[in-house]
């Protein structure tokens, strides 16, 4: 082989290639300082550009910020704010990793004492919870404290795609108007913020305080473990203790989302925690100490995914308590990606034993909830538990054809056990609240369809958001159902199969469907039958929830019409069916 100074003229090339590598990647680095006039640093943000890390210097004092963003490339989808107030009249320095020194985006990059965007774009829902900006996913925090419910959220303020985990926060006195209030926890040197949930101490048991509001979450950092804060001032502000992490990483990569209750039997802080495919439950008299105290999951229920978000509550049924264990799990759904299954037991304050069941069985056997969980701190003369979920799916969350905002919740939902007629199973139904939303009502004539009915004009000036009730019964008809339509084709269908057992959704045809190739997917639940079916269906906008009789069966699903649904159509593929009670709301 021929050499020149003994090497080898290949590794002499490969030594070139690699210097002027680490010459490209030098040419990279892109920073930039900015003498703050302004409340804001308005940043161009493109969805489809390669995500970069942007690390802010605000002063030698404070830690460096690292963001991830997706900075524009050559025009701005759509722009956030870093919020730069409090550095008024002082510099900061950010460096852009993987940028060029000349880029579009650093050089677009803006000062403004305001930040504004197109909130009610056309997707936006009207009675849902959505963030103001930005990307969210499960809701984190749930709890009930001096008359108002507090929402707390996994949440990106920097694009609208899923990074960056902080938890954003609302507030809301009916489960249906909400108060945006500043981010309550935001990532630190052990991490991002990831899921968890939140007690009232009433007893103090922690030192924080009697009454105090603790947050019990992830942090997500090279491993994840579990951290506390407390606020003092109704949530409204966080402080970390000092000595987190309380549950250090025993070696595991999913290790996450606490959810904690007070159990009175046994005198101590309940923690149900996912860990890989199980659930582990931990014992706290102080929320600082953790004891292990069992793990459930092994061989029952669906494991075609990593399982997340537990929630262990009791129910009453018949005068009797039951346990319930809520498990959300991805991939691995019923109808592909995430779902909610959830286990009905006995619990002794140390171990939770399901019943014998036809497992899985599944909160929402459409394709749009997940991750959901319950309010904590449910006052004793209510006594409902409040349950709410995140309205999407990741096979598809992070591309769905929203501008300025990703995500909504679901509405609440109240839960009970009830049997459908086989076995028990959990209902999920709107909370009374809802009822308070309808603000007229349209009675229609009872019908019998034997091939198709239409009922155009469901609503005089259809915004896309309404409620419909009625009662189907099946008569001789072997599948039958109903559609949402509109004038350019476009229809949601929703399908019962007396001959397969099935209850259908159909969305292929719903709109906007090719965003993502998984997004078009029926979805299917089991269908006990019945003489009667009494259906409500939730609209609003890009969403709808049905729920056959008061929650028994419950399907979430999203959709993305091009213009409003205003009609409505029966059919029946053979025999007959009637639609009875049919009753229309608008909604306020």
């Amino acid at each position: 082989m021929k050499t020149i100074n003994n090497l080898p003229i290949l590794f002499l090339s490969l030594l070139m290639v690699a210097c002027s590598q680490n010459k490209n990647q030098d040419d990279q680095q892109a920073s930039a300082v900015f003498k703050i006039n302004s409340n804001y640093l308005l940043l161009p943000i493109e969805d489809n550009a390669p995500e970069i890390k942007m690390q802010v210097t605000y002063n030698d004092e404070l830690p460096v910020e690292v963001i991830h963003l997706r900075l524009a490339r050559e025009q701005a989808d759509y722009w956030v704010k870093l919020e730069v107030t409090n550095y008024k009249g002082s510099e900061i320095s950010i460096d852009f990793e993987n940028t060029e020194k000349n880029s579009w985006g650093v050089k677009n990059i803006q000062q403004s004492d305001k930040f504004e965007f197109d909130y009610n774009e056309t997707y936006r829902p009207h009675f849902h919870f959505s963030p103001e900006y930005g990307w969210m996913n499960d809701p984190n925090g749930m709890v009930y404290f001096d008359g108002e419910y507090h929402l707390f959220y996994q949440y990106n303020p920097y694009g609208t795609k899923w990074q960056n985990m902080h938890w954003g926060h609302a507030v809301s006195t009916d489960l249906s108007s909400w108060t945006y209030l500043p981010v309550a926890l935001a990532p630190d040197s052990l991490g991002s913020i990831f899921s968890g949930s939140a007690v009232v101490d009433v007893n103090n048991t922690a030192g924080f305080g009697k009454n105090a509001m603790v947050a019990i979450y992830t942090s997500a950092g090279r491993v994840q473990s579990q951290s506390i804060a407390y606020s003092t001032d109704k949530g409204r502000t966080f402080t970390k203790y000092e000595a987190n992490p309380v549950i250090p990483n025993p070696g595991i990569p999913d290790f996450r989302d606490p959810k904690v209750f007070w159990h009175n039997e046994s005198s101590q802080w309940i923690m149900s925690l996912a860990t890989k495919q199980s659930i582990t439950l931990y014992g706290s008299p102080n929320l600082k100490n953790w004891t292990l105290l069992s793990e459930f999951g092994d061989g029952i229920g669906s494991h075609g995914g990593v399982w997340e978000c537990p929630d262990l509550i009791p129910l009453d049924y018949n005068g009797t308590t039951k346990w319930v264990l809520i498990v959300s799990i991805n991939p691995g759904g019923p109808n592909g990606g995430s779902a909610t299954q959830y286990f009905i037991g006995d619990f002794d304050g140390k171990t939770f034993k399901a019943d014998a069941l036809p497992y899985p069985l599944w909160m929402d056997y459409g394709r749009d909830n997940y991750a959901g969980v319950t309010w904590s701190n449910i006052p004793e003369n209510d006594g409902r538990k409040i349950f709410m979920g995140w309205m999407s799916n990741w096979d598809y969350a992070n591309n769905v054809p929203t501008k300025n905002f990703r995500s909504a919740m679901t509405i609440a939902r109240e839960l009970k056990i009830k049997h459908n007629g086989k076995h028990l199973v959990v209902s999920n139904y709107p909370v009374v609240e809802t009822n308070a939303l309808r603000a007229s009502e349209s009675v229609k004539n009872n019908i019998v369809v034997e091939n198709e009915l239409l009922v155009s004009n469901l609503l005089n000036n259809n915004k896309g958001t309404y409620e419909l009730e009625m009662s189907l019964k099946p008569q001789n008809a072997r599948v039958f159902g109903f559609m949402l339509q509109n004038s350019k084709g476009e229809e949601l269908e929703f399908r019962f199969d007396m001959t397969t057992g099935f209850f259908s959704i159909h969305r292929n045809k719903s709109g906007l469907v090719d965003f993502e190739g998984r997004f078009a997917a029926g979805m299917n639940a089991p269908l006990v039958k019945k003489d009667a079916y009494k259906v409500r269906l939730l609209v609003d906008k890009a969403s709808a929830e049905v729920f056959i009789n008061e929650g028994e069966l419950a399907l979430t699903t999203l959709f993305f019409p091009t213009e409003v649904m205003n009609t409505l159509k029966f059919y029946t593929h053979s025999g007959k069916f009637s639609a009875e009670n049919i009753k229309i709301y608008s909604i306020n």
